[in-house]
């Protein structure tokens, strides 16, 4: 394996064409669907789109009662669907879809925990109809389903978003089993990647530095009815009018990285086969440090290995590029990239022709769009991430 390090510095560029968004909102959510359609979202209910690679980005109509509500997290299918996620305390946590490309919206799904408990952090879909809601610990008092103890708060859907089935764990476990948080633990909502799936295996990357998995399924036939609540024979969730999805089997494994303090863990975590992931985070306060702001699995998450050359501060969003298998990760003080799973990251530099902070002030990832504040957008252009010696 040939070491990232030995990249020239004329490939050590952040090759970035910074696009117009016509808005000031702060963006962390963004999703790339392709043929040149992507969608992108923020604070004060901002949703944007494009259908030409982000040469325009659209304006889309705000959500009903959407107006200050933070949209951190957004998974879209084609250029008219997409379903956008909102992070806050309470009510201030709800999902909302539009299938007319953003002309109008519905709201779809309202934290059942509010007004005094949780908040949502990642949506994740399989596909248009298999989709999962990862929120922070609450107590389940509103619902005799999720029981009355304080864990993660995890809802499926297999219908697109009509019915959010509630998961469950019919046990009480000890604190760092299962769904259990270990002390203040959450989960972070920055990039709408804490959370990742491949190969029918779940991961969930916590602000405790720790990695929950599982399996969720093992051919497609058990794939056709993933998210689907169980046979009822005891209590029924009453915003669903379903039993539960009972999961028990997680297994639970800490990372190298830090996880001292409220604002320091696992910010994302991205896997490019059911073996090959990374993790990325830090502590957001300090983003020049780079301790503990990153770790590598090549075993499926059961282990987590320190890497050799850390990315240079925190790290908020990561995702993997297969063409040139490059990963990719940024934050607010820089980008950098990786050509052997997580090992050894280096920085991505703005060319003599580009802005100077061109690599900086970013918050998330969908390759080649990445999303920042006060309406930053970027596209990275075709031939940054190209080897010097393919």
């Amino acid at each position: 394996m040939i070491p990232a390090l030995l990249l020239t510095p004329s490939l050590a560029q952040a090759q970035w064409d910074i696009q117009d968004s016509h808005t000031t909102a702060s963006l962390r959510g963004i999703a790339n669907v392709g043929g040149g359609v992507a969608w992108a979202s923020g604070t004060e209910g901002t949703v944007l789109r494009t259908e030409d690679g982000g040469y325009l980005w659209q304006t889309c109509a705000t959500p009903p009662g959407a107006e200050k509500l933070d949209f951190r997290g957004i998974q879209a299918f084609d250029e008219n669907t997409a379903i956008v996620m909102s992070s806050g305390k309470g009510e201030l946590s709800r999902l909302y879809k539009t299938s007319d490309g953003c002309r109008t919206w519905k709201l779809i799904f309202t934290n059942p925990d509010a007004p005094n408990d949780g908040f949502f952090d990642t949506l994740l879909f399989l596909d248009r109809n298999l989709g999962l809601v990862f929120g922070d610990p609450a107590h389940g008092l509103n619902n005799p389903v999720e029981g009355g103890y304080y864990a993660f708060r995890i809802r499926g859907t297999y219908d697109g978003g009509k019915t959010w089935i509630p998961v469950s764990d019919p046990e009480t476990p000890s604190p760092g089993e299962n769904l259990m948080p270990v002390g203040s633990e959450g989960l972070f909502a920055a990039s709408n990647s804490s959370a990742a799936v491949s190969g029918g295996w779940l991961w969930i990357g916590t602000g405790g530095g720790r990695v929950l998995r599982r399996r969720l399924y093992s051919n497609l036939e058990d794939k056709a009815f993933l998210f689907q609540g169980q046979i009822c024979g005891g209590a029924i969730d009453p915003i669903s009018h379903a039993c539960g999805i009972a999961w028990m089997d997680w297994t639970n494994t800490s990372t190298p990285l830090s996880a001292s303090g409220q604002a320091a863990g696992i910010f994302s975590l991205v896997f490019r086969t059911p073996e090959i992931g990374v993790a990325l985070g830090g502590d957001y306060q300090k983003p020049d440090q780079t301790k503990s702001n990153a770790a590598y699995s090549l075993d499926g998450g059961a282990t987590w290995r320190s890497v050799v050359t850390p990315p240079q501060g925190y790290r908020s969003a990561v995702a993997y590029n297969p063409t040139t298998k490059t990963w990719v990760t940024v934050g607010p003080n820089g980008t950098d990239i990786s050509r052997d799973d997580g090992k050894n990251w280096s920085p991505l530099k703005p060319t003599a022709s580009e802005p100077p902070d061109a690599d900086k002030n970013w918050n998330a990832l969908s390759l080649p769009f990445v999303v920042g504040p006060k309406g930053r957008i970027g596209k990275l252009r075709g031939d940054a991430l190209k080897p010097a010696n393919p």
